[in-house]
This record gives C-alpha cells, sequence and structure tokens, in this order.
C-alpha cells in the first residue's frame, strides 16, 4: 500500500512540474489557496512616507457575494472598508500591521475600529446607512512600526 502511495505522488509531481515550469517561463503566477480580490470602489489612494494604501469601500451584499457567503439577517453593517498597503518603490504588498479606522459620519456620529488582517488587505463593516459625506480617519503601523495616517471624504449618495 505504501508503494502504491509513493508511485502516485511521484506520477503527480512529475505530472505536476512541466505545468509550473511552463508557467514560469512565462511569466505567469500560480497562487494557491482562496486570495479573494477586492472589487469596490477606490475611495482613496496615496503614498504615505513610502507606504502607499489603497482605501476600498464596498456593500456588505458585495463583500458577501464575493466570499461566497449570505448576508446574516439583522446585520447593522452595511459596508465593508478594506485597505492594502504596498511598498511604493517596490510595489511589494504589507500585509502585516495595526490599522485603525475612525469615520464620522453627517449626523457627527463615530464610529472607531481596529481593522482585521484578512487575505491581502486589512478590512472592517462599518455602518454608513445616512446619505452624506463621512470622513474617514486612518492609523496605521506597518513593519517598520513608523506610524502613518490618512484621511479623506466618502460620500455615501
Amino acid at each position: 500500500m505504501k508503494k502504491l502511495a509513493v508511485i502516485i505522488a511521484a506520477a503527480s509531481f512529475a505530472c505536476a512540474a512541466p505545468v509550473a515550469l511552463m508557467a514560469a517561463e512565462h511569466g505567469m503566477k500560480m497562487e494557491h489557496g482562496s486570495h479573494m480580490e477586492h472589487k469596490g470602489d477606490v475611495a482613496h489612494e496615496e503614498v504615505v512616507d513610502g507606504v502607499k494604501a489603497t482605501f476600498k469601500v464596498m456593500s456588505m451584499a458585495e463583500h458577501m457575494k464575493a466570499m461566497k457567503m449570505e448576508l446574516p439577517k439583522g446585520m447593522k453593517e452595511t459596508h465593508h472598508i478594506a485597505v492594502e498597503f504596498k511598498d511604493a518603490k517596490t510595489g511589494k504588498a504589507i500585509t502585516a500591521g495595526e490599522v485603525n479606522l475612525k469615520i464620522q459620519g453627517p449626523d457627527k456620529a463615530d464610529q472607531t475600529k481596529a481593522l482585521t488582517a484578512m487575505q491581502g488587505h486589512f478590512g472592517a463593516d462599518f455602518d454608513l446607512s445616512k446619505k452624506g459625506k463621512y470622513g474617514v480617519m486612518s492609523k496605521f503601523k506597518v513593519k517598520d512600526g513608523k506610524v502613518r495616517s490618512a484621511k479623506f471624504w466618502y460620500e455615501v449618495k
């Protein structure tokens, strides 16, 4: 039985190696795991001290659909806010760090949350149910330990 398992494993490797080699020769990326690309509207993008921050806002319905999940009943949060960080020089993704987001709504009510690292971005869910302008303020600390901040306005129509 062990001999059969070794033969099957070797055959699988032998079949997979040429495909991986061909992909590498053609500059293709072979990604493993379930990496979800966050669609959503790019609400704001800026470079802060060598780190490019891209903020995306999407409805919870869009977010849950992208994750192939159903929207939970009674959920009060209406939008998912995601931020992706990249090294501004190399373009390499920065996936470790601490991110805090404070949102002030059109009614001046505040929501503050620590964003969670998830599949290449940091994100959290917020209640943006009122129409109008929202002030979005973030503080983030990535691998170099330096605290950076970014702020912008986002309008819900």
